[in-house]
Parts: C-alpha cells; sequence; structure tokens
C-alpha cells in the first residue's frame, strides 16, 4: 500500500492534534514535578541562584523557606496539569510562577548573563521558559469556552 505525500501530512497532522494535548499536559508535568521535587530535597542547581534572588527581594533569611514554597507550588502545578478541569485555574498558577522564576534576568542579571545576550547556564534554564510558556497557552488554547447559562 501506498500513500501519497499528501496522505501522509495529513495523518500526520491528524496523530499530532489527538496527541499534543496529553503529550503537552505529560511534558509540563514532568518538568514541574521533576523541578519541584529536586528543590525539595535540596537537590536543585538552582539554589544558588535563588539564594541571589532572595537576598535582593525577599530577604536571604527567608530564602529557605521561598524555595521550599515554591517547590511545592512547582509539584502542584505539575500535578494540576494532568486534569483537563483545572486548565482555567493552573495556567494562571503557571504564567505566575514563569513571573517569579524569570525574574533573575532583571533582578539578578551578573547571576544570568555573561555578556549582553549571552546568557550563562542558569540564564539559558531561564530563557527555555518560553517553550514552557508555549506549550501552556496551547494546552489552554484547546479548553472549550464557558457556556452562558439562562
Amino acid at each position: 500500500m501506498r500513500y501519497s505525500i499528501e496522505e501522509i501530512d495529513s495523518r500526520l497532522i491528524a496523530w499530532f492534534r489527538k496527541t499534543y494535548l496529553p503529550v503537552g499536559r505529560i511534558a509540563i508535568f514532568i518538568v514541574y514535578f521533576y523541578f519541584g521535587i529536586l528543590k525539595l530535597l535540596d537537590l536543585s542547581p538552582a539554589s544558588p541562584l535563588a539564594d541571589a534572588l532572595s537576598a535582593k527581594t525577599i530577604g536571604i533569611e527567608y530564602a529557605h523557606t521561598a524555595f521550599i514554597i515554591l517547590a511545592i507550588f512547582e509539584c502542584v502545578i505539575g500535578v494540576l496539569f494532568l486534569f483537563p478541569k483545572a486548565t482555567r485555574i493552573v495556567v494562571p498558577l503557571l504564567l505566575a510562577h514563569m513571573a517569579i522564576v524569570c525574574s533573575p534576568l532583571l533582578i539578578v542579571p551578573d547571576h544570568i548573563w555573561l555578556q549582553p545576550f549571552v546568557p550563562n547556564l542558569e540564564g539559558q534554564y531561564i530563557v527555555k521558559n518560553v517553550v514552557i510558556i508555549a506549550v501552556a497557552l496551547g494546552i489552554a488554547a484547546q479548553t472549550k469556552p464557558l457556556k452562558k447559562t439562562a
């Protein structure tokens, strides 16, 4: 059986449409839950950056507590992405989280940039969040609109 390029293209697109939501949800769950657990186990390579951010914002004496809260927040976001009915709740939580974790780009730039527009490894770790935001927005775009009640 031979398929034309158009038939293969159509089948692939149909498969992508069918699998995008579950794959996107699982991907965000893995990233958020995994990074949250690393923080809870005090194994996160982001700890020094978090300390620097805390020192500039809430005070270094609150860094550990804030890091634990952030870790739990990340785990909760990850788990909530597994439940389609939680989309309206979890996407705003993710965006709030992104505001926090992307803030070092501006607040502690000496820990992020090697030179203008050249991030170090921690900076690259932050910049990749653009992809997570895009996936989350793609998931949110598939949410069915609320219906008006009489």
